[in-house]
């Protein structure tokens, strides 16, 4: 069983940055890949990106790309999400989430349904 905690949600101007931390509860964090998902009431859940192991390159959706950066410390066991140039659209819950690795290319962690376990997700929003 895993357990994840995020932390770091809360107001900013757009423009701005914040750093989002996902604390977790697991033996083995280190054969776990950590996902971040955001999702607005109403909307479908969307991947934001991943990182597989310490040291991967992470790999990110089409929106945030070049402006987020996932990074992970397996020491801590913690995965960050730091979001630079934030923009009012990015105004949602943000979440992390962890799976088993598998040999899958990179892009199968870009499917929600392929994590089993979430986080209570925290807000961010950005004001224009």
């Amino acid at each position: 069983q895993v357990q994840l905690e995020e932390s770091g949600g809360g107001l900013v101007q757009a423009g701005g940055s914040l750093g989002l931390s996902c604390a977790a509860s697991a033996r083995s964090f280190g054969s776990y890949a950590m996902g971040w998902f955001r999702q607005a009431p109403g909307k479908e859940r969307e991947f934001v990106g991943v990182i597989r192991w310490s040291g991967d390159v992470p790999y990110y959706g089409d929106s945030v790309k070049g402006r987020f950066t996932i990074s992970r410390d397996n020491a801590k066991i913690t995965v960050y999400l730091q979001m630079n140039s934030l923009k009012p659209e990015d105004t949602t819950v943000y979440y992390c989430a962890a799976r088993t690795m598998t040999q899958a290319p990179v892009s199968y962690y870009s499917n929600e349904r392929m994590y089993d376990y979430w986080g209570q997700g925290t807000q961010v929003t950005v004001s224009s």
